[in-house]
């Protein structure tokens, strides 16, 4: 296999371990507790990965990279993240899981429908869809019937994740020649 397309799946990987145990810990800092989580600054990286992989490649081998990283990610979270002890690390991961898996194949779809369009337009609204979609299953899995308040955290996450979105345009854009000339 191309070490490009390992190192893509891997780095999808991280980005799913990172996020998983990054979202345990709300923002401490001007009253963000309720509605933020530091997860939401991490994750939309994987929707840049995913967006690159399938502007450059195609959806087939997007899908790879999803499957390879979700699998990646999946071992991760158990082994370093998930107290088994603990019934709402248990959810993460399964919420986790649910919700990478059907995002990122929901992105790679809208993505590909959208390829042909201006170069912006695939990567923010195929990854505003996938992340919106991410937010709500892995909060409402994750957090339901906790205590936690995870329709407000959902909303903050969400809007970060918007955010970061949107800045994710310029390295997509940056990066996008670059990947052209690599072959998986």
């Amino acid at each position: 296999m191309n070490r490009l397309f390992l190192t893509l799946s891997f780095l999808m990987g991280v980005v799913v371990l990172a996020s998983n145990y990054l979202v345990q810990f709300p923002i401490k800092h001007y009253g963000l507790e309720v509605i933020l989580t530091y997860g939401a600054f991490s994750y939309p990286i994987a929707f840049l990965i995913t967006d690159l992989a399938n502007r450059s490649y195609g959806k087939v081998v997007a899908r790879r990279i999803v499957y390879v990283g979700f699998v990646t990610g999946i071992v991760f979270t158990l082994f370093f993240s998930t107290n088994f002890t603990d019934l709402i690390s248990v959810r993460i991961a399964i919420g986790s899981g649910a919700a990478f898996i059907i995002a990122q194949l929901l992105d790679i779809q809208i993505f590909d429908q959208l390829r042909k369009k201006k170069w912006f337009v695939a990567p923010l609204i195929s990854s505003f869809i996938g992340s919106t979609v991410d937010t709500f299953l892995f909060f409402s899995i994750s957090f339901y019937a906790t205590g936690i308040p995870w329709v407000t955290l959902s909303l903050g996450d969400l809007a970060v994740k918007i955010f970061v979105v949107l800045v994710m345009l310029i390295p997509f854009r940056l990066l996008l020649g670059t990947f052209k000339v690599l072959k998986v």
